[in-house]
C-alpha cells in the first residue's frame, strides 16, 4: 500500500502493519529487504548446467540478503512443472529457469504468471510462453565466428565434421550449427559432414559420435561440436585414432577444460565464450533488480567473444564452469 492510499486509512494501515509485524514470513520478501529466489533447473546433468546453478547460488551469497531454493528435474519436463509448482507453494519471490535443452515449457510459465511472480530465463529462451526477462548468448553468432576461424585455418580446403547435441529441434544447437554452415558453405574445397547421431551434450557422447564419424571419414581436417563437453570427448577419440596432428577442434561455451586444452597448444584451437558463471550471476542480479522495482530489458544478449590461444588466459578463472 503506497503513501497516497494510506491517506485517510491510517487506522487500517496501522492495524495491517501490526499484523504483518506479528506474522511469520513463509518465503516471500521480508521487511529487511530479503528475497527468496527459486531456481528451476531442467537438468544438472552436465558441467554447463551445474555451473550455472552454482553461479546463481554464489551470486546470491555475495548479496547476503537472497536465499536460493534450487531444484533439478533430471531432464523430465513434467518434473520441471512439478518443481515450479512446489517453488510457488513455498511463496518464492521470483523464479529463475535454466531450461537446458528443453524447447518450451508453457505450463511452467503459465503457472508462474498466474502466481504473479517474475521469471528470468538464463541461457535458454523458450520458443513459446511469456517471461519477464531473458539473459543469454547469440548462438548463431558464436557458430559463425567459429566457422570463420575454420575457414581461415582450412584455406586450402578440407572436410569438416559437425557433432550436434540434440534433439533435432534444439534451437540453441541449430543456431550454432547454422552459424558454422553460413561461414563455411561455398568456401572452395570445404566439405561439411554432419554426424548422424547426437552427442547428447556430454563428453562421453562426443567421444562415441566422433569414433563413428572417423570410421567413415578418416580424412577429416576439423570438427565442430555444439558445445565444449562433446568436443573434449571428440578430442579423445581423435587422439586415440592417432589423428591429433590432422584434425583441429572447435567448440562452444568456454568450459575450463577446453580453455586449458587451447592454452596448452593442443589441437583444440577455438571456442566461443558462453560462460555459465557470467550468465548465472547476471540472472540472479536481474531477478533481484526486478524484485526491487527496476525497469529491465526484456532480452539481454551477453557478449560471446571468440577464444583462441591468444586470449584464452584472460577467460580462464576459478569459477564453477
Amino acid at each position: 500500500m503506497n503513501a497516497k492510499r494510506l491517506t485517510g486509512l491510517l487506522l487500517v494501515g496501522a492495524l495491517a502493519t501490526g499484523m504483518a509485524a506479528c506474522s511469520g514470513d513463509d518465503g516471500g520478501s521480508g521487511d529487511d529487504g530479503s528475497y527468496t529466489v527459486g531456481v528451476a533447473n531442467f537438468t544438472l546433468g552436465g558441467p554447463y548446467f551445474s555451473g550455472m546453478d552454482k553461479a546463481i547460488a554464489a551470486q546470491a551469497a555475495k548479496k547476503g540478503n537472497v536465499e536460493i531454493v534450487s531444484t533439478d528435474a533430471n531432464g523430465d519436463a513434467a518434473k520441471l512443472a512439478a518443481n515450479v509448482e512446489d517453488l510457488l507453494s513455498k511463496n518464492v519471490d521470483a523464479i529463475i529457469i535454466s531450461g537446458g535443452p528443453l524447447e518450451s515449457a508453457p505450463a511452467v510459465l503459465n503457472s508462474i504468471k498466474a502466481a504473479g511472480k517474475p521469471v528470468v530465463l538464463v541461457d535458454r529462451k523458450f520458443a513459446t510462453g511469456e517471461y519477464t526477462s531473458w539473459i543469454g548468448p547469440d548462438n548463431e553468432a558464436i557458430g559463425r565466428q567459429n566457422g570463420e576461424f575454420l575457414a581461415q585455418r582450412l584455406a586450402s580446403g578440407g572436410k569438416v565434421g559437425i557433432i550436434k547435441g540434440g534433439p533435432a529441434d534444439n534451437s540453441i544447437g541449430l543456431a550454432r550449427t547454422n552459424g558454422v554452415k553460413a561461414a563455411l558453405q561455398g568456401k572452395p574445397g570445404i566439405v561439411l559432414v554432419e554426424a548422424p547421431d547426437f552427442g547428447g551434450w556430454s563428453s562421453d557422447g562426443g567421444l562415441t559420435v566422433m569414433e563413428s564419424l572417423l570410421a567413415t571419414n578418416a580424412d577429416l581436417k576439423a570438427v565442430f561440436c555444439e558445445n565444449d563437453a562433446m568436443c573434449l570427448g571428440a578430442q579423445r577419440a581423435v587422439a586415440d585414432a592417432g589423428k591429433a596432428q590432422q584434425i583441429v577442434i572447435a567448440g562452444v561455451d568456454g568450459q575450463a577444460e577446453a580453455l586449458k586444452a587451447i592454452l596448452d597448444g593442443t589441437n583444440y584451437l577455438v571456442t566461443g565464450l558462453n560462460d555459465a558463471d557470467i550468465i548465472g550471476s547476471m540472472g540472479l542480479d536481474r531477478a533481484v533488480e526486478i524484485l526491487g522495482g527496476a525497469s529491465v530489458d526484456k532480452d539481454t544478449v551477453v557478449d560471446s567473444p571468440r577464444v583462441t590461444k591468444d586470449n584464452a588466459a584472460q577467460f580462464l578463472k576459478d569459477g564453477e564452469f
